[in-house]
């Protein structure tokens, strides 16, 4: 596997184990049937357990029976995980950065009790209710209201493009608390048994097309108060955990872009024709030199983020700055390998072409390309562009 700076030598035992304990599982259990799940537009549901077995669920927390692992072997199972496919690593994504760590930040001891032991090992799985359909890249102004009535709250409004959503059992919905002066958004614990949830899939996707995506609509419905996440109120909430996937997203990303240029290596060299391995072409040789350094800028990128968030100094525009870049490398290293294949790159047979269409998807979600620019360019100059 492209490494071309010798990054993972420096690996400790830990964050070797989970390399290849990762690894090894997209090579058995992820490889062998997602192109079929792509076509079919279906996630691989028989791998949730496993997951959780393995620890892939937020395994940078602590307690539980959670791994507790740094910062950097976390970022190496999102990598490995996205080598396999974006739905693969945005399953686990959903479930630990968006669900488990909002609930290990600023949840009750019964929550905590109740939710991650369960979602941890996969016996339960979440999702997190942030975009509407009319509110993406401002959800600020989010129009899901909770009231309070007594010592319940009333749910209403409508959540879309939600990971997991349809298989969920409780979802992460975040609202505005209409009791409360200035309605502050706040985190409801939304099991999606309740009178009143739906959680309609959306199919007809051109792009994630192995993940699933739904819906969440709420009407009348009704959680006790015991089901609001006490510790966060105000946009900090949801924005903090975007934070922790986008995190997840850089590396994922970098996982993705050498899946591919290792699928257009490998086909270069074992491809013949004019009497020889098209390797040999001055053409391939600087399309694979610069897909590799692209590849490996992105890596330096995420190690030295690693280092950061294990220090507690890592930033949110210089998570905006990692996922903007890896991703948009991801994007341009899917579309070469692509065009190295010729006519065999548009099948199932070979990765890119379905890493290339559901990278336009990791492109946009978590905060579009053009909007991580914004808040980078506010960080750095002072002066937001969203007012």
């Amino acid at each position: 596997m492209l490494d071309y700076l010798g990054l993972e030598a420096d690996l400790d035992t830990e964050e070797r184990m989970i390399r290849d304990t990762a690894r090894e599982f997209v090579s058995e259990q992820v490889a062998p049937d997602i192109a079929d799940h792509f076509v079919e537009g279906t996630f691989p549901e028989e791998i949730i357990g496993e997951m959780g077995e393995l620890g892939f669920y937020a395994p940078n927390l602590s307690g539980y029976d959670l791994p507790d692992v740094n910062e950097r072997a976390y970022g190496l199972l999102m990598q490995e995980l996205e080598a396999g496919d974006s739905g693969v690593r945005s399953m686990a994504s959903v479930q630990g950065a968006l669900v488990m760590y909002p609930i290990h930040a600023y949840g009750s001891e019964d929550q905590k009790d109740q939710w991650l032991p369960a979602l941890g090992t996969g016996e339960a799985v979440g999702c997190f209710g942030l975009t509407e359909p009319g509110q993406g890249s401002d959800p600020s102004s989010m129009e899901t209201r909770a009231e309070r009535d007594g010592e319940e709250y009333v749910l209403q409004g409508s959540k879309t493009w939600i990971t997991n959503s349809p298989i969920a059992d409780v979802a992460l919905v975040w609202a505005r608390d209409t009791s409360a002066e200035d309605a502050p958004v706040r985190g409801f614990l939304v099991e999606t048994d309740r009178d009143g949830v739906s959680t309609g899939k959306i199919d007809d996707k051109l792009s994630m097309r192995a993940s699933i995506t739904g819906e969440i609509g709420l009407s009348n419905v009704r959680v006790p108060e015991a089901n609001v996440l006490p510790g966060v109120t105000g946009m900090k909430g949801p924005l903090s955990c975007l934070t922790q996937a986008r995190y997840g997203i850089a590396w994922g990303a970098v996982g993705a872009a050498r899946d591919c240029f290792e699928t257009a290596r490998e086909y270069a060299l074992d491809r013949e024709q004019f009497g020889g391995p098209i390797a040999r072409f001055q053409l391939q040789q600087e399309k694979l030199a610069t897909m590799a350094t692209k590849i490996t800028l992105g890596q330096l990128l995420v190690y030295r983020l690693a280092d950061l968030k294990e220090r507690g100094e890592l930033t949110p525009p210089q998570v905006s700055m990692a996922k903007r870049s890896n991703v948009e490398t991801a994007r341009k290293v899917a579309r070469t390998a692509r065009e190295m294949l010729g006519g065999n790159g548009i099948t199932t047979d070979y990765s890119p072409m379905r890493h290339l269409a559901n990278i336009e998807t990791v492109y946009t979600y978590e905060g579009t390309h053009d909007i991580h620019g914004l808040i980078v360019g506010h960080d750095l100059t002072g002066i937001s562009a969203f007012n």
